[in-house]
């Protein structure tokens, strides 16, 4: 209904709006935008994060996400694309995957350079060695992941924090639940992370996704 378009329909649907009304309210200035790369877009800001504070662009840096089920539009075309699970749930590695399921949420993390952030004996919950992005590139399809792809981004990533594949003991996968991009994610992690000559302990994985949705 055209007629019931307005000046909040501007803001409330334009990606850009969101992040520049958070500045506003709160009086924060240097780079502000926003990210929409689907799934990743919350990591790839905080990769863009992490640049800006090496950069000096920035010495804090407030990177957030949300994913909110405004219109059907969405679920319709993933259903039709048989994208989406029949009970709602991401079953992720399980031989019972058939799709994921959506969820609403929203998260927030702060960010400093680790020196700023123990000169002002802040509560520091972790410490981000390296971050990395890319694309897959050419794929079987557009719903295909690139195993290859993903295993190097693990190892340039890698290369670049200082640590060994043996250091990591932990994966936070993608981990949607689906029977064709779980076990290429699942092969990428094991070409990227397991050197079977070397490693002594088990690498864990896990995807919250199991938990509450695909957000």
């Amino acid at each position: 209904d055209l007629t019931k378009i307005n000046t909040y329909s501007l803001t409330g649907i334009c990606y850009s709006t969101a992040c520049g009304r958070i500045s506003y309210t709160y009086g924060f200035e240097g780079p502000c935008f926003s990210v929409d790369t689907a799934c990743s877009s919350f990591l790839t800001a905080l990769h863009l994060a992490t640049i800006s504070l090496r950069n000096y662009d920035a010495d804090t840096a407030v990177v957030g996400g949300a994913s909110l089920m405004l219109t059907p539009v969405i679920g319709v075309a993933f259903s039709k694309l048989k994208a989406i699970c029949h009970d709602g749930h991401c079953k992720t590695f399980d031989d019972s995957a058939d799709g994921y399921g959506r969820g609403e949420g929203a998260g927030v993390i702060i960010l400093k350079r680790l020196s700023d952030a123990e000169r002002d004996n802040d509560n520091i919950l972790g410490v981000i060695r390296a971050t990395g992005i890319n694309q897959d590139g050419k794929s079987n399809g557009l719903t295909a992941p690139n195993g290859e792809s993903q295993r190097n981004i693990i190892e340039e990533t890698l290369k670049r924090s200082g640590l060994k594949k043996s250091d990591i003991d932990y994966i936070e996968t993608h981990g949607t639940g689906t029977s064709l991009g779980d076990p290429i994610e699942v092969n990428a992690i094991k070409e990227g992370y397991c050197d079977n000559a070397n490693r002594q302990k088990p690498l864990y994985i896990g995807s919250v996704k199991s938990n509450i949705g695909h957000l």
